[in-house]
């Protein structure tokens, strides 16, 4: 198992909110990292640069406030980096995150030594996240501190492969941080993880449905009331195979079952929904993307409400888990 020393102060349970688009901001991130997991967000939830330091300099005053008031340090943040040439502020966001020394930054579209070097520099962290073994090499040999391996089941542009297969196979080559993403919504699949081998669980549909996620109340509203056949995995809405919700298809007047690529699209030039067509504009403000762990999501509850909830199951799993097996020691 491989924490940073930079990730582990204040760290009360290994898990990563994931960065979700138009869901994570500082109310969200400062509540996650004041109840001792690590809360992130992608810098592109900020429309300018300048936003993106506003948002920092909020979560750096939040965790601050937090530890003179409680005596306890809160957990680490990151700031998610799209590392891609249609991305033009790259360089400005990485510059401001150097600035406010993100603790952890996550890369995704790319993993380039050179920004590793620049966040190593100052004492971050760099994850990375993936979908095949392929990729994990790449990122790897571009020198990332930490491999997200996003796997079946997760929420957004999730992967195809079955975790046990992938960590598996990216343990063989790859010795630094791995967070394991895919349908995890309990303590209980926290634990798991990292009976598999993971370092970090990484959270993102979980943590939609709470109070602090920037989203419309109907969006968390489907997502309890959702199971894992409720999500529909499908290119035809972002132009890139990815995870939805059933029921906002429908809303938006379209059947889920009959979906098709949007005309004149060409998918070797489309990579993210940041890069934003007409199309797109209006399928990531309808149509809300979600993972197959919906099913054991039922209420919407403050972060620090759900996180207290997780290290709970997350702890009994663990002993039970010990005692279970205690004669095949």
């Amino acid at each position: 198992m491989s924490i940073p020393p930079a990730l582990a102060k204040g760290l009360r349970l290994p898990v990563v909110a994931a960065p979700m688009f138009l869901t994570s901001g500082p109310a969200l991130v400062s509540a996650c990292c004041k109840a001792g997991i690590i809360g992130t967000f992608p810098a592109l939830n900020q429309r300018t640069t300048d936003g993106l330091r506003t948002w920092l300099s909020e979560i750096e005053e939040a965790r601050a406030a937090h530890e003179v008031e409680t005596g306890t340090p809160a957990a680490a943040y990151g700031v998610n980096l799209i590392v891609h040439k249609s991305n033009p502020r790259i360089d400005a966001d990485l510059a401001a995150c150097a600035e406010a020394r993100v603790p952890l930054i996550i890369t995704s579209l790319g993993a380039v030594s050179a920004l590793v070097d620049r966040v190593h520099a100052y004492g971050g962290v760099v994850f990375h996240d993936v979908t095949t073994a392929k990729h994990a090499r790449k990122a790897a040999e571009a020198g990332v501190d930490g491999l997200i391996l996003v796997c079946a089941g997760a929420g957004g542009h999730a992967g195809t492969l079955n975790p046990f297969a992938l960590l598996a196979e990216v343990r063989q080559f790859f010795t630094g941080t791995i967070l394991l993403a895919g349908a995890l919504s309990t303590g209980r699949d926290v634990a798991a993880a990292r009976m598999l081998g993971a370092d970090f669980a990484y959270m993102g549909t979980r943590f939609i449905a709470t109070q602090e996620a920037y989203v419309a109340d109907l969006y968390k509203q489907m997502i309890t009331e959702a199971g894992a056949s409720d999500i529909v995995y499908t290119p035809a809405i972002s132009s890139i195979p990815a995870n939805f919700l059933r029921a906002s298809i429908v809303r938006s007047g379209l059947d889920p079952d009959k979906l098709a690529m949007p005309a004149g699209i060409d998918l070797s030039h489309i990579t993210r929904p940041y890069e934003k067509s007409e199309h797109d504009k209006k399928a990531w403000k309808d149509v809300w993307s979600a993972g197959q762990g919906v099913g054991a999501i039922a209420d919407v509850p403050p972060a620090a409400t759900l996180i207290a909830r997780l290290k709970a199951e997350f702890d009994e799993a663990s002993r039970a888990f010990a005692e279970q097996n205690a004669s095949f020691a």
